[in-house]
């Protein structure tokens, strides 16, 4: 059954009004008073609860089946953390009381920088950023802000693997930078060489996942930060596959200068549906001065102190899980993740035949090109099957690409069934290809036409 619009459902002259009419007066200047009365639904409460609640069981997170989707992680959160969050002294305040009643919430930003600067090898942070990119995008502004204060006007490149999140580039156009793109070589890594002859005077930093969107953590990477460093650049940590190796080796270690982390990923803060996220910026300490909070401050980029409750989740998940318990979480992470490329590996083919980190890619262009079944049409049969689909066509280099993360939050067992299920829409692909051309056909709404949907929204009732 089909979930209408809330304009749709409404009725002149219903409503829920607490308050009587007229009890407030109106403080505006009275040029900027509407002139009318603002379009707004007019429905009572009940179908208003029934309405969200409709729209609720049409969601799918991790508390509903499992959720492979690839680079973002998506775990389950524990709900202790949820919890702590929700603590009155964390939800009551305001940002602009004064610092002195606040105390046990600033504790509670500069604890948590305390952990994740051990935990990422780097000597300060900032909680502003509002999510990854945003902290690509503060990150590089303190690149750009330390080749300036140096006087190296020249650095005007930012070298980007082609396997890196879009983001990335996206990130360094906004700061005003070229983007070199260095190839991968055979095995799914920086490609040394071509590195070597990209990096030179004109170089302001190398941006770099590691492991990297294919799932490989570069054997190179610190021959591959030593590069950038002889040419005074600076390198650049994208975190979002921190999920890997937390607790296991550190970025600062690898030869990182600046990194971002993404807390609504990695600590704890379900995510999805554009928030809520928080993408903290770390660094060592010739960048300290660049932090938005620092004497030489790259400006504000978010008012107040960030999203903070994101941040008290992570410190509740990194005071549950301690070092040891970190690390235990991401090598289970790499362990399910190679038990299901392991259950696949037959019918759908690792784009690199090597173990892999926290979550590797599949290509499906054999069953593309022998039953006509695209990657798409595979992502839409899980769909039917009550599993979210994996990334799909990322990373570019790779023809036909599923990208699975299971993380480890999901047992054997779901695992397992995912692996049957999977195999049996491949059989299903091979027997009956239109079938999966046709799919979903389970759900409230089937297959649309995508292009369409894409270039002529329907962006209101």
């Amino acid at each position: 059954m089909s979930v209408q619009l809330l304009f749709e459902k409404s009725m002149p002259g219903r409503g829920t009004a607490y308050l009587p009419q007229k009890s407030a007066k109106t403080m505006l200047p009275a040029n900027l008073v509407r002139g009318e009365k603002p379009r707004l639904p007019e429905i009572g409460e009940a179908e208003l609860a029934r309405h969200y609640s409709a729209l609720e069981r049409r969601t799918f997170g991790v508390n509903n089946g499992f959720y492979p989707l690839g680079s973002c992680t998506m775990k389950y959160n524990p709900r202790l953390n949820e919890e702590a969050a929700a603590l009155p002294g964390f939800t009551g305040i305001h940002p602009l009381q004064p610092a002195h009643t606040v105390q046990g919430c600033l504790d509670v930003l500069q604890e948590a920088e305390g952990m994740l600067n051990e935990l990422t090898g780097m000597d300060g942070m900032t909680f502003l950023p509002a999510a990854g990119a945003h902290g690509e995008w503060t990150g590089l502004l303190m690149i750009q802000a330390y080749h300036r204060a140096r006087g190296d006007k020249g650095r005007t490149k930012i070298l980007i693997p082609d396997s890196a999140h879009g983001t990335n580039p996206a990130s360094a156009t906004m700061c005003g930078y070229a983007v070199t793109t260095i190839p991968s070589d055979k095995n799914g890594c920086v490609d040394i060489d071509a590195l070597r002859a990209a990096a030179g005077p004109d170089t302001a930093g190398l941006m770099l996942t590691n492991p990297n969107t294919l799932g490989l953590f570069d054997p190179n990477i610190l021959e591959i930060t030593r590069i950038v460093h002889e040419a005074d650049g600076l390198c650049y940590y994208d975190g979002a596959n921190l999920n890997a190796i937390m607790g296991v080796t550190r970025p600062g270690d690898m030869g990182f200068d600046v990194i971002h982390l993404n807390l609504h990923k990695t600590f704890s803060t379900p995510h999805g549906g554009g928030g809520p996220g928080s993408g903290p910026t770390g660094c060592k300490a010739a960048l300290l001065p660049y932090l938005p909070q620092g004497p030489d401050s790259i400006g504000r980029i978010k008012m107040f102190h960030g999203n903070f409750l994101v941040v008290v989740r992570a410190l509740a998940y990194l005071y549950s899980l301690g070092g040891d318990g970190l690390a235990e979480a991401s090598r289970h992470a790499v362990l399910n993740a190679n038990y299901l490329m392991h259950r696949l590996r037959d019918i759908f083919s690792p784009a690199y035949d090597t173990p892999c980190m926290h979550e590797f890619v599949c290509s499906l262009a054999e069953l593309k090109r022998d039953a006509g079944v695209s990657a798409m049409d595979v992502a839409k049969a899980m769909i039917d099957e009550g599993m979210h689909p994996p990334t799909m066509y990322f990373p570019l280099i790779v023809p036909e690409a599923l990208m699975f993360e299971p993380t480890e939050t999901e047992t054997r067992e779901t695992l397992d069934r995912a692996a049957d299920t999977l195999r049996a829409i491949y059989a299903r692909a091979l027997a009956d290809p239109q079938s999966l051309r046709d799919a979903p056909v389970r759900t409230p709404i089937g297959r649309p036409d995508e292009v369409s949907a894409a270039r002529s929204p329907r962006l209101r009732g």
